[in-house]
């Protein structure tokens, strides 16, 4: 079986596993996050199978819904690689975009330091803002019983993961504790051309939706 023909069964495996997911973390995302990071890659001198793979796999088991443990993702990820029989130093290449791609903390550091890695992402964090971010960002929120907006609750700057991962903030207040943050953070010269409209096109969205909360006509 050649590169080509073993992303397209991973491909066929994910659709069918994570169609009717509710949160935001779809196949539809998984698939966005493969086309961004494909055209990322075009303009870099990457190995493009590591990041399609990387992309492809990223959220096969985010820590977010396995209560932070950030081992069932590389561990799901390896039975399946392994499945297909891809060399084990790939397989290495793979996890570690998968352990360290997540945003984890306005002040926490990322450990991703492959351009492959650096590459999914920008690829993830570009379907994290924009037109498609702010829906799945009040996706999410309902997925979480999260409230929508609560002008007196304050947006947090988390400094550890942990307090990232217990915060119930507000939708909105997720804007400023990631969302807003993602532009001044990506990788690559193609990711930030990218996320310049994207970012824009959020502020503009959170000025209507001030207004509107506030009654402006």
């Amino acid at each position: 079986m050649n590169q080509q023909e073993i992303i397209q069964h991973i491909a066929e495996e994910l659709k069918q596993e994570f169609s009717n997911e509710a949160s935001g973390h779809d196949w539809w995302h998984i698939l966005r996050v493969w086309n961004n990071a494909k055209h990322i890659a075009s303009d870099e001198k990457a190995d493009l199978f590591i990041v399609e793979l990387g992309a492809l796999l990223h959220d096969i088991a985010d820590w977010k819904f396995h209560k932070g443990d950030e081992s069932i993702g590389p561990a799901k990820a390896t039975a399946l690689l392994k499945k297909y029989n891809v060399e084990e130093s790939i397989i290495d290449q793979v996890c570690e975009i998968i352990k360290h791609i997540s945003f984890k903390g306005a002040a926490v550091e990322n450990k991703l330091t492959s351009l492959e890695g650096k590459i999914v992402q920008d690829a993830d964090r570009l379907d994290a803002i924009g037109a498609i971010g702010i829906a799945r960002a009040f996706a999410y929120g309902g997925f979480m019983k999260r409230s929508m907006h609560n002008p007196s609750e304050a947006a947090r700057e988390h400094k550890d993961k942990e307090s990232y991962f217990n915060n119930q903030s507000t939708t909105i207040n997720h804007f400023y504790e990631k969302l807003l943050l993602l532009k001044d953070r990506m990788n690559t010269v193609s990711g930030k051309k990218l996320a310049e409209d994207r970012h824009r096109y959020m502020k503009e969205y959170l000025e209507r939706f001030y207004k509107e909360w506030n009654g402006e006509m």
